[in-house]
């Protein structure tokens, strides 16, 4: 009888700790609550050996290899966030979307001020989109007559030592998106943005592609590790922008 009882008080204990974000968040509301809080109301149940708070912890851990607190949830895998004991594919893929949804809202509130002649505000935009990418992902941004970003594309995905395309692409797209100004945007794995010889070579290219459509490429960005160069800060190789 006793051993039943002590029983059914650890469940009762592990079924309290399981319920008790939710009930911080009816009683405090969200911003009262940590990080591992708010995943643990997402991931709802644990396990015996583990409470969705602790959960919520690990995965947190596990994303500070990218970026610090929720922001590291974006960039691992399913494959890493079904690791942590009790989070399966149901879990995991829920996780992963909302990763995604505060991604897209993040995106979307810094949208507005992105500025087409301020490299600054384009590589912010896009830094955690690209920054630990383990393949060269070129995009290309496309801009209005007014300077506001209408879109973009990815338009290339190589391998770790390059990533190949053609100005052809480039301008396919760019006409079909009726954009008036582009910023070429492309990923460099190893961290360090400064431009290759073939990243000189390819901008030339564009620009004067684009003089003759009529679609001024207004800066090309290699994104590093957090930091980013700027061809339009910079004149390389000859290439004048501005």
């Amino acid at each position: 009888m006793k051993i039943k009882n002590n029983c059914k008080k650890l469940q009762e204990i592990s079924a309290f700790k399981d319920t008790l974000p939710y009930e911080r968040f009816r009683s405090l509301g969200p911003s009262a609550l940590t990080d591992a809080e708010l995943l643990a109301i997402i991931i709802r149940t644990g396990t015996s050996d583990i409470s969705p708070v602790q959960m919520g912890e690990r995965l947190i851990m596990m994303g500070e290899k990218y970026a610090k607190g929720l922001a590291g949830l974006h960039h691992l895998t399913l494959d890493e966030i079904m690791t942590v004991p009790g989070i399966g594919e149901v879990k995991g893929v829920k996780l992963k979307c909302i990763a995604e949804l505060s991604n897209r809202i993040a995106r979307s509130r810094t949208a507005d001020r992105i500025c087409f002649d301020k490299p600054s505000t384009i590589a912010d935009y896009y830094m955690e989109e690209l920054c630990h990418k383990e393949e060269e992902h070129v995009i290309t941004a496309f801009f209005n007559h007014q300077g506001i970003l209408i879109g973009d594309e990815e338009i290339s995905v190589g391998t770790v030592k390059d990533a190949s395309l053609s100005p052809r692409e480039i301008f396919i797209n760019a006409l079909k998106n009726r954009a008036v100004y582009i910023t070429l945007l492309h990923n460099h794995p190893g961290g360090n943005p400064a431009p290759s010889n073939a990243d000189v070579e390819l901008t030339e290219q564009i620009k004067k592609a684009g003089k003759l459509l009529g679609i001024e490429l207004c800066d090309h960005i290699i994104i590093g590790d957090h930091c980013y160069y700027s061809f339009l800060e910079h004149k390389v190789g000859g290439t004048y922008f501005g």
